[in-house]
């Protein structure tokens, strides 16, 4: 059987999930959106084999865009579907023109019933890419194509180079190539590689032998020897001293690694998948990134586009991480309003996903009501546009130096986020290395005064 080209229209993130595993499974092609409205805006856009809809969605009832969708074409099947017995609605929507009420849990067979009892019409694909707690969510056409490719290249052991800019969902995507692969019940390890200084580096990355190094009293292992028939990814590689670069790039050509201090090289199998916000090659013209690694790790390239090219994500993003944070802060707001959805699409979204993930939890933290409208997302007026929740910006003080409300700022929000420097960077809107250069500057202020 030819597989269906199927608008999966269903508000609950996990039923979508669900029920997306079970058409993908059986060789269909998916499009999930959360509400009527959307549904009538893909159909519009492309062409589907039939619409499978929830009965009970927001804003719109899924018997009320039955009546839509048959306004328009009455060709096309649309399947009910429902959590529990509805004989009067099942009555209803069958005198409307439905051509099938179900009951969920759906099945395989009812998956194979519902989609054999139509013919294929004369593409838009959706997908939900979920891997424990990390999910990748969208309905986006380039983003589907990429989820597909890591599909067909999961099982390579060539090197996968991710460039997107900071909050595309870079590490994501990058568990997504590990989940598919034959790889995936061994470790996957993520090493920031602008959080530590290059110093500690090499040792964390090769590991070191007994007496390498003052301190070094046992052997330790280091990530690449950790992650042995797994994955390692080197998140924001470009970050990474010149001089290490030579040495990464002998593991990739020599499929071994020496400790610090070691005689003996040990041979390791490890898949590396490596990330970039940075434009590389113009770090490769600056003679800040070595142009042989590059090669080496580029062997399969992949561009995460921005949240401002898939805006067709955005209402289902912020669904997600609306009932992502309604669980987590045991909220309950239902959704957002018109204006609301209107005003993220107007936004140019330079933190991406992850930005959108912070208004969205922000929200729902200070919501009052059940339905978040434009100004209950708190996107005029902020103190510090980037600030996360729940870390408010310290006030201007007028006594002392700038100097040394800087050095106060920065203790006070590493004392926040109980010393992790990637976190406390994000928040005072610098790098990772710039903050760790103004630790070593006090320091030394502090050993020479």
């Amino acid at each position: 059987m030819q597989g269906k080209r199927v608008l999966l229209v269903e508000d609950d993130k996990n039923e979508s999930v669900a029920m997306a595993d079970l058409f993908i499974g059986a060789g269909h092609r998916l499009c999930v959106v959360s509400d009527g409205y959307a549904a009538l805006g893909k159909l519009s856009d492309g062409q589907y084999d039939m619409v499978v809809s929830e009965l009970n969605l927001p804003r719109m009832s899924g018997i009320d865009l039955l009546i839509k969708i048959k306004e328009v074409n009455t060709a096309l099947p649309v399947i009910l579907i429902a959590s529990g017995i509805c004989v009067k609605e099942a009555v209803e929507a069958m005198k409307k023109g439905a051509n099938d009420f179900i009951l969920k849990p759906l099945s395989p067979e009812t998956i194979e019933s519902i989609t054999s009892g139509f013919p294929r019409a004369s593409s838009v694909e959706a997908a939900t890419a979920t891997n424990g707690k990390y999910a990748i969510v969208t309905i986006n056409g380039e983003m589907n194509r990429l989820l597909n490719d890591a599909r067909e290249i999961a099982n390579s052991r060539a090197s996968v180079f991710i460039h997107g800019e900071s909050g595309t969902g870079k590490e994501l995507f990058a568990r997504h190539i590990h989940q598919c692969s034959d790889r995936k019940d061994k470790p996957f390890l993520a090493v920031n590689c602008a959080a530590l200084p290059e110093t500690l580096m090499e040792s964390e990355l090769f590991g070191y032998e007994k007496g390498a190094f003052t301190g070094a009293s046992a052997r330790k292992k280091g990530k690449f020897e950790a992650a042995d028939k797994g994955t390692i990814l080197l998140d924001e590689i470009s970050e990474l001293d010149y001089q290490l670069q030579s040495k990464l790039l002998r593991v990739l050509q020599e499929k071994e690694i020496d400790r610090v201090g070691g005689t003996v090289s040990i041979p390791v199998d490890v898949r590396i998948i490596a990330t970039t916000n940075r434009d590389i090659e113009k770090q490769i013209e600056e003679e800040k990134f070595r142009e042989d690694l590059y090669y080496r790790l580029n062997t399969i390239p992949i561009h995460l586009p921005p949240l401002r090219e898939r805006k067709d994500d955005i209402p289902l993003l912020a669904d997600y991480f609306l009932k992502k944070y309604n669980n987590i802060e045991s909220k309950v707001v239902k959704g957002l309003a018109e204006d609301a959805i209107l005003a993220l699409m107007e936004k140019p979204w330079r933190g991406n996903v992850r930005e959108l993930e912070n208004i969205i939890e922000r929200a729902v933290l200070m919501s009052k009501g059940n339905i978040i409208d434009e100004e209950g997302l708190l996107l005029n007026g902020r103190i510090r546009p980037a600030a996360p929740a729940g870390y408010p910006i310290m006030p201007v003080m007028p006594e002392g130096s700038l100097r040394e409300l800087e050095k106060k700022v920065i203790f006070q929000t590493l004392n926040r986020t109980n010393g992790n420097r990637t976190h406390a960077a994000d928040i005072l809107g610098i790098s990772v290395r710039t903050l760790r250069n103004k630790l070593n500057e006090y320091r030394e202020k502090m050993t020479t005064s």
